[in-house]
């Protein structure tokens, strides 16, 4: 599985299209580690756009802070599950919670 998670200063970006990178984690859930972590430079933010071009990188899952209703739509058109209200924390430290069926979720910091 691979795991895309916005990121501003290291750290989940609370509104998911106005990130500096982002991180695309390969995980094994079965053994419950990563395996590999990329910081990749998303392309200038256009509607639409972030959800083709993480499929195109093999993204299976986003966990954003917040998300608009139309990006999570389209998300799910492309075969990408999407977990909204994480915390600004680390890429790791949210992936490891994840998987180890810790991670604590709120609202979904974005209202659009």
């Amino acid at each position: 599985m691979k795991i895309a998670i916005p990121l501003a200063e290291g750290k989940l970006c609370m509104h998911f299209g106005h990130c500096e990178v982002f991180a695309l984690i390969d995980v094994d859930l079965e053994g419950r580690k990563i395996i590999k972590q990329e910081d990749v430079v998303p392309p200038p933010h256009e509607p639409g756009l972030l959800p083709p071009w993480l499929a195109e990188r093999g993204v299976n899952m986003v966990i954003a802070g917040g998300m608009g209703q139309r990006a999570q739509g389209l998300f799910e058109k492309q075969g990408i599950n999407v977990v909204t209200g994480a915390p600004a924390d680390a890429p790791e430290v949210i992936v490891n919670n994840y998987m180890s069926d810790s991670l604590v979720v709120g609202n979904n910091a974005c209202d659009h």
